[in-house]
């Protein structure tokens, strides 16, 4: 090739890089005008990632989402409450949270459709002192909440109901998710709703405190985390919405078959040692089995939820239908596509 002809073709290169940089710059644009991005907002309802929400991260560690051409940002948030809102707004794309706020908010009239399941069963416990025998001697104590009508404090509602009680019989203290140990420990609080790995920690830790009752055992047929977004936002992105879902979906099933590689990228994200998460481990996918390992949304279960909200008087606005409440498209589309784990109860 002579010097001219090389020079021709390295301008030539020059002249399609900086095309196709271009283009790329234009399709940035594109996405950014039309409110859309390559990479998923995701919110998750504690300020510190939980083991039950904990599947997108070990998704995210293990290659899953990548695989499955999904990029996501997620961001911690302090509630359930917190994440519908932010997803009613517009501020994220993707919300985890328990099914309690998002069941409310679309009974209000929101546009927000459930689509998947991170754990589909209970997997938190309240904690107390060692002194409180029954749920009857919560009367008068101070307990730790997040909000009104937020997770935990519908778990604690359950609690007290075993003894006839309600929130008038005691006093609700307002405590950030990761602060609920501490409160217990230094007795700001005299019970708190846990998830079961700091419940763990809590009676490895401190002799006096000890698990007063499992709510899953209180409530076996509770439906407990869901994924959700704006139906509006689901009409332009479904395709998204059903590789987002696969990739949990393959998620939960690696989860249940590999513990030794489970359990170290659960307690980075958690902020718990090998050994506490090890033993949550045990209690939530051997024990309980509180992932879904097909599509998550039984419709019983997501109906007995909302009956036990209207018992405990914190359904705003009446029962939402379930075909307004549930899209199954994308956890469907993920399980047409793996395959259904036959035999499974879910």
């Amino acid at each position: 090739m002579s010097s001219r002809s090389r020079k021709l073709l390295a301008a030539a290169l020059v002249a399609v890089s900086t095309l196709v940089a271009g283009c790329g710059a234009l399709d940035e644009e594109a996405e950014a005008a039309s409110g859309r991005s390559s990479v998923l907002r995701v919110g998750l309802p504690t300020g510190v990632t939980s083991f039950a929400n904990a599947d997108i991260v070990v998704a995210q560690q293990k290659g899953f989402l990548a695989d499955y051409g999904v990029a996501v940002d997620i961001e911690n948030l302090r509630s359930g409450v917190s994440v519908v809102q932010a997803v009613e707004e517009g501020e994220l794309d993707v919300g985890a949270a328990s099914i309690e706020p998002v069941i409310n908010a679309v009974a209000g009239g929101s546009d927000l459709v459930i689509i998947g399941a991170y754990s589909d069963r209970l997997a938190v416990a309240a904690v107390t002192p060692r002194e409180i025998l029954t749920p009857a001697d919560l009367r008068g104590r101070p307990l730790g909440v997040q909000e009104v009508g937020a997770f935990r404090e519908v778990m604690t509602r359950l609690v007290l109901q075993q003894a006839g009680l309600t929130r008038n019989d005691v006093q609700y203290v307002p405590v950030e998710a990761q602060s609920y140990l501490a409160a217990l420990v230094d007795g700001r609080i005299q019970s708190a709703i846990l998830q079961t790995e700091q419940a763990v920690a809590a009676a490895h830790a401190y002799g006096n405190l000890h698990v007063l009752s499992n709510l899953f055992d209180i409530v076996p047929n509770y439906h407990y985390g869901t994924f959700f977004v704006k139906r509006s936002w689901l009409e332009e992105n479904r395709e998204r919405a059903e590789r987002l879902m696969t990739a949990i979906t393959k998620t939960h099933r690696f989860m249940y078959d590999n513990k030794a590689e489970t359990v170290p990228i659960v307690a980075d994200a958690t902020g718990f040692d090998d050994l506490i998460i090890s033993e949550a481990y045990d209690i939530l996918l051997r024990d309980r089995q509180v992932f879904p390992l097909n599509t998550g949304l039984d419709p019983d279960r997501i109906q007995n939820t909302i009956d036990t909200m209207d018992q405990l008087g914190i359904l705003e606005n009446g029962a939402p239908p379930l075909d307004r409440l549930l899209d199954t498209g994308p956890a469907t589309a993920a399980i047409k596509q793996l395959g259904e784990r036959a035999g499974s109860r879910r």
